[in-house]
């Protein structure tokens, strides 16, 4: 592996974008290395934004296409780091 390509979604409104969302995470399933969803949570309340981090495999056109897509979806925001080895 000579990439690590790390992509943010931040979803606002997660239970109105979660549908959107996970068709797009289980079409790049494949792609995707390690995938940590973040959001906070308690007895009381369920927070309406959630984060999900993605470690994508080494092909940073794959990565751009699924990040793209998710771009599309209205309420949700991408970033994405890229870390080159030699």
């Amino acid at each position: 592996m000579n990439t690590h390509i790390i992509v943010g979604v931040h979803v606002t409104e997660r239970a109105e974008h979660a549908g959107e969302v996970q068709e797009i995470l289980t079409k790049y399933g494949c792609s995707i290395r390690t995938r940590l969803g973040l959001h906070h949570a308690d007895q009381k309340v369920c927070s309406p934004n959630g984060l999900i981090l993605l470690e994508m495999v080494d092909d940073e056109a794959l990565a751009a296409e699924l990040v793209v897509e998710m771009e599309a979806v209205g309420g949700v925001d991408v970033q994405q780091m890229v870390f080159n080895h030699t």
